[in-house]
């Protein structure tokens, strides 16, 4: 029965319902960013807690203040803050308004983490890969019946702000655009297994090679070698067409592994060319760290291939060794 001397008299019986299904405040800590749902930090972060402790765990050593005047950042914020311009390729002062910091600060700590992460770059990105040389073969056989792969090689540009000095037109690419031409290997699970991020956009392809042992497979922007098969330029028979077929299902997971890589992370839309190569290289120790964790792969935007020159003229030694596969794999 309602109570007559209530303004707004409510049955008692409901009150006892609605307290027995009210819901208790849950009070986050604000100086743990990660005290939400993974979801939240992978929208914001890439990585879930889990992953965002393992980091902190990692970069501990190099990255913690000595001091805790003036209220200084802990390991999991900074660590947070350097993921969430990772992320989101934002400018700072949207981090620093996120955060509720400043500017200077954030600068610090993204500089601070980086060259942290740049001191495992031996440690995850390692050729021909984590797993046996025969596992990696076996991995992209599988693809498309395409031999004793173990790796596909590839460029990406990215985008860079105007680089100042004598050099600048080193860095217009075809597009005219300034960038950084990024040269990449990587395995059949979409894992970085070499990193070459030093040159200006205008350098060929053909220019940035690092020879490994072993079988890589690329497109026509390098010479066909003993060690390095790309696809026949004016296929003559149905064996040479296989070949291109094969090669170029094989070597699609370099272009994969670039397509996670910028969706991941963001700020490889843009970088200022002082710090470029360093982030670049941090952000891909930071894939390969999120695959190995079996992290949550972001949803791919479509890429547009990069424009190449053609190599015409291929190693004679490199066209045996095609010529070799073709005859016993495709044929």
């Amino acid at each position: 029965m309602a109570c007559p001397f209530l303004r707004n008299p409510v049955n008692i019986s409901a009150q006892i319902v609605r307290r027995a299904l009210r819901r208790e405040r849950v009070f986050r800590d604000r100086q743990d960013p990660i005290a939400f749902p993974d979801s939240y930090l992978y929208e914001r972060y890439r990585f879930s807690a889990e992953g965002i402790l393992y980091l902190c765990k990692l970069l501990e050593p190099h990255i913690t203040n000595v001091t805790r005047r003036s209220h200084a950042l802990t390991v999991t914020q900074m660590v947070c803050i350097a993921l969430r311009f990772f992320a989101s390729g934002t400018y700072l002062y949207a981090i620093v308004d996120a955060e509720h910091l400043g500017k200077n600060t954030v600068c610090r700590t993204i500089r601070k983490v980086v060259l942290a992460l740049q001191g495992y770059l031996n440690s995850f990105i390692v050729f021909p890969g984590f797993l046996s040389t025969l596992s990696i073969k076996e991995g992209f056989y599988k693809i498309a019946g395409f031999p004793r792969v173990i790796g596909a090689i590839d460029c990406t540009h990215v985008a860079i702000s105007t680089a100042l000095g004598d050099h600048e037109a080193d860095y217009v690419n075809r597009k005219s655009f300034h960038s950084l031409n990024i040269q990449m290997t990587c395995d059949h699970e979409c894992m970085i297994t070499s990193l070459d991020a030093k040159w200006p956009g205008s350098v060929h392809d053909s220019r940035i090679f690092r020879l490994f042992d072993g079988v890589l497979v690329g497109d026509r922007g390098y010479a066909c070698q003993r060690f390095l098969l790309t696809p026949y330029p004016d296929p003559q028979t149905r064996s040479q067409n296989w070949f291109n077929v094969a090669l170029s299902k094989t070597r699609v997971k370099v272009e994969m592994t670039f397509g996670i890589l910028k969706a991941r992370f963001n700020c490889l839309r843009h970088l200022s060319p002082e710090r470029a190569s360093q982030i670049v290289a941090a952000c891909a120790i930071l894939h390969n760290i999120a695959t190995i964790r079996k992290e949550r792969v972001p949803a791919l935007n479509q890429l547009l291939p990069d424009e190449i020159d053609p190599i015409t003229l291929d190693h004679p030694a490199g066209a045996a060794v095609r010529e070799a596969i073709t005859t016993q794999y495709f044929t």
